[in-house]
């Protein structure tokens, strides 16, 4: 169930997204990649979109 009517994450996904968005910023103070976490939050948000999608079709 999305945490929002206007969004397609759960509260869960928002939490996770969250936090590797903290992981990705300390990263990048530190002069590290952050390829691979941007792309973890990517699928996130893809996935809670697929998701909602498909409720919304039926």
């Amino acid at each position: 169930m999305p945490a929002t009517p206007h969004d397609p994450h759960t509260w869960g996904e928002i939490a996770r997204t969250v936090v590797i968005g903290a992981r990705i910023q300390r990263r990048k103070a530190r002069g590290k990649g952050t390829k691979a976490l941007e792309k973890r939050a990517e699928e996130i948000t893809k996935r809670a979109q697929a998701r909602e999608d498909a409720r919304r079709k039926k």
